[in-house]
């Protein structure tokens, strides 16, 4: 009976083994993301001139229209100013992070434009890689300079002297702290960056990676280029910052907003999306932020409701409304402190939505939102700046900005953009 069960137990895996199908011998093959963009950027140097011009004035025009209500709520706003259409003058206290200078002129500019100065002698540089390292040390080396000014005779006879010395050395010995840990090894790396400016998801990278995008030939590349530079950054903070520098390199070569904007979607090349349970934070917040503009078009006020235009509002009361709903849509969203990344990335995607790529629109609906609205008028009158290009710029605007920095801030944002154009022409950058 033994030998007859084992008989027909070796019988049936034979049976089965002789019926099992081959498997194939071809798998199929996992997709293959195609590059955002179909080709390099290219542009000879009358052009390039133009709009890295453009993106250099154009983000100091929305520093500059931030500048006196910095950190505001809008209701404030709409009762000293009503509806802020152009520059008003820079009516303030100095301070580290705002203006070096009482109550300038209308045109001046904050520590946003500051940095695209700091930003333009970093990037001219062609003798040196530009990487995490080589930044850190910039950063840190700047700072430095700053404190050995101290040394100066006349801080010994003139503490107004050593207030304003001191005063420059506050806003950047935030940043060298971390820049100076970076250069000493990955925990006291940690441990600084953990610690800038309270350890909060701050917009710092904002404020400078944007201009990445000017100097790169493809979005991916300015997007990977700007993430090794975001030091200071935390968590998805990082992935924003990176996306500034894609967007800006996209206002570079298209006038197509949908495009712009849509590189804060397509262009992930280290797969923020697969984060499990979470996926992409940057991509959903942007995604809100278009929804509610897209929400506000379909908003429609009766002639008899009653309804409290600001002053100066140039657009019809339906209008108002509709930008009414995106702001509130936007302050349920607000985060404990305004330049929380989060916060400064959904304003600038609804602005750059609702302004659908008019330069003026844009700059008034982030500015007359308030909370830190001279950061994010910066970043999006870089991008914007970088896609109309100086020429399409406006007269008014463009030219107080120009004549102001000059003159009362020692910035010359032409020189600045003929030094890139020089850079750029003569030397590749090198992003290993």
């Amino acid at each position: 009976m033994t030998k007859t069960l084992g008989f027909l137990l070796l019988l049936f895996i034979s049976f089965n083994l002789s019926c099992k199908r081959t498997s194939p011998n071809e798998a199929i093959e996992a997709p293959k993301k195609a590059s955002f963009t179909k080709s390099t950027f290219k542009a000879d140097e009358a052009i390039l001139y133009d709009k890295i011009l453009g993106a250099l004035v154009g983000s100091a025009i929305g520093d500059a229209m931030g500048a006196s209500t910095e950190m505001w709520d809008r209701k404030e706003i709409q009762n000293k100013y009503g509806y802020i259409l152009a520059l008003t003058p820079a009516e303030r206290i100095q301070s580290p992070e705002g203006t070096w200078e009482h109550n300038l002129s209308a045109g001046a500019t904050t520590d946003d434009t500051r940095w695209k100065y700091l930003m333009v002698s970093y990037l001219s540089n062609d003798k040196r890689n530009i990487d995490a390292t080589t930044f850190s040390k910039f950063i840190s080396d700047y700072y430095q300079s700053e404190v050995l000014l101290l040394k100066e005779p006349s801080i010994l006879t003139s503490t107004d002297s050593l207030d304003l010395r001191m005063e420059k050395i506050d806003w950047i010995k935030e940043w060298a702290r971390v820049a100076l840990a970076y250069q000493i090894g990955p925990v006291a790396y940690q441990e600084a960056q953990n610690r800038f400016y309270g350890g909060e998801m701050s917009c710092a990278g904002m404020l400078y990676t944007p201009m990445f995008g000017l100097v790169t030939t493809e979005p991916e590349e300015a997007y990977s280029l700007a993430y090794k530079h975001t030091l200071f950054d935390l968590g998805y903070a990082k992935d924003i910052s990176a996306l500034t520098a894609a967007m800006t390199h996209m206002g570079m070569r298209t006038q197509d907003m949908d495009s712009i904007l849509d590189a804060s979607v397509y262009i992930d090349p280290f797969k923020y999306q697969d984060s499990r349970l979470v996926g992409r934070i940057s991509y959903q917040i942007a995604n809100s932020a278009r929804r509610y503009v897209d929400l506000s078009k379909n908003l429609f006020i009766a002639d008899s409701v009653k309804l409290r235009v600001p002053r100066n509002y140039k657009g019809s009361k339906q209008d108002w409304a509709r930008q009414e709903l995106v702001y509130d849509f936007l302050e349920k969203d607000a985060r404990a402190i305004p330049f929380h990344a989060g916060e400064i990335w959904e304003i600038l995607i609804a602005g750059l939505s609702f302004g659908e790529g008019n330069f003026e629109k844009t700059m008034q609906f982030i500015v007359n939102y308030g909370r830190d609205n001279d950061t994010v008028a910066a970043v999006a009158g870089m991008i914007l700046g970088a896609r109309d290009g100086y020429s399409k710029l406006p007269d008014s605007l463009k030219t107080q900005v120009l004549l102001i920095n000059k003159e009362q801030l020692g910035i010359n944002l032409e020189e600045m953009a003929q030094t890139m154009v020089n850079s750029m022409t003569n030397t590749s950058i090198n992003n290993p």
